[in-house]
C-alpha cells in the first residue's frame, strides 16, 4: 500500500466509525495467533459449540424456506438471512469454527504460527464440529419437530447435496468460503455489536441465496435427513460431498481471503 492510500483508508475508516482494512489484517492475524495457541479443552469445546451454531443457522434455514410462497429468489434471500444466526452466534457468543479459522493462514504466511499448529488447531476444530453438528441433528430427530412439509424440506436439500459432482461441490465450497471469511474479515472492522451482526448479514446471506457449500453445515443438513431415513442419502453419499466441499471451503478461506489480504496489507517488502 502506499503512503496515500493508507491515508484515504484511514479517513475513510474514521468517516463509518470502522477499523481501516490493515488495522483489520492485523487484527485477524493476531486473532490467528490466539486460535493456533489455544489449549486442548478450550479448542475443542468452542469447536462443539460452533457446530451446534451452524446447525442452529441451518434449522432456521429449513424452517424459513418451507412454503415460503414467495418465489425462488426472495425465499432463497430470507433463508440466507435466517442462515445468518449461525455465524452470529459465533463471532458474538464466541465459538471455534473450522471454516472462519482457515484465516489463520495469515498468521501462519507471517510466521507467527507454525504448519503444525495450523494443522493441529483445523483437526481439532474440523472435529469438534463434526460432533456439535451431527449432535444438535440428533436432538433436532428426537425432539420430534423436524415433520411434515419441514422434513420434505430438509430431505431435498440434503438430495440435492449428495447429488452433487465432485467438481461442483468443490467449486460451490470455495465460492462459499471466500464469503464465510469475508464476513468475519468485515465483523472485525465493525466496534459494536449491532455493526458485527451487520457485516456478517450481507455475505452469509449471499452464499445461502447462491447455493454455494458449507462443511459445516453440510454436518448437520445431511445427516439430519439420513436419521430421517432419506431415500438416497446415504454415509457415502453424505462423505462424497463433505470431503470436496471441505477442499474447496480450505481454497476459498484460506487462498482468496487470507493470502491476498496477507500480500496486501502484511507482506515485508524486500529490503
Amino acid at each position: 500500500m502506499t503512503e496515500t492510500g493508507d491515508k484515504v483508508n484511514d479517513n475513510v475508516a474514521q468517516l463509518l466509525d470502522v477499523y481501516a482494512p490493515a488495522r483489520i489484517a492485523a487484527l485477524v492475524e493476531n486473532a490467528g495467533v490466539r486460535k493456533a495457541k489455544l489449549p486442548l479443552l478450550q479448542t475443542v469445546t468452542l469447536g462443539v459449540l460452533a457446530g451446534a451454531f451452524i446447525a442452529f443457522g441451518a434449522m432456521f434455514f429449513t424452517v424459513t424456506v418451507t412454503d415460503s410462497g414467495l418465489g425462488y429468489g426472495p425465499s432463497r434471500l430470507l433463508g440466507g438471512v435466517a442462515f445468518s444466526l449461525g455465524l452470529i452466534l459465533v463471532v458474538i457468543a464466541g465459538a471455534e469454527l473450522f471454516t472462519g479459522n482457515n484465516l489463520i493462514v495469515m498468521a501462519w504466511a507471517d510466521g507467527k504460527v507454525s504448519g503444525a499448529e495450523v494443522g493441529r488447531n483445523w483437526g481439532l476444530v474440523f472435529a469438534a464440529n463434526f460432533v456439535g453438528a451431527l449432535g444438535a441433528a440428533v436432538i433436532v430427530q428426537l425432539s420430534g419437530t423436524l415433520d411434515g412439509n419441514v422434513l420434505a424440506t430438509a430431505v431435498a436439500i440434503a438430495q440435492a447435496k449428495v447429488e452433487l459432482s465432485f467438481g461442483e461441490a468443490f467449486f460451490r465450497g470455495v465460492l462459499c468460503n471466500a464469503l464465510v471469511c469475508l464476513a468475519v474479515w468485515l465483523s472485525y472492522a465493525a466496534h459494536r455489536v449491532s455493526g458485527k451482526i451487520l457485516a456478517i448479514l450481507f455475505p452469509i446471506s449471499a452464499f445461502v441465496a447462491l447455493g454455494f457449500e458449507h462443511c459445516v453445515a453440510n454436518m448437520y443438513l445431511i445427516p439430519v435427513a439420513m436419521l430421517a431415513g432419506a431415500d438416497g442419502v446415504t454415509v457415502n453419499g453424505f462423505f462424497a460431498n463433505l470431503v470436496p466441499v471441505t477442499l474447496g471451503n480450505v481454497v476459498g478461506g484460506s487462498g482468496l481471503v487470507a493470502l491476498v489480504y496477507w500480500v496486501v496489507y502484511l507482506r515485508k517488502e524486500p529490503e
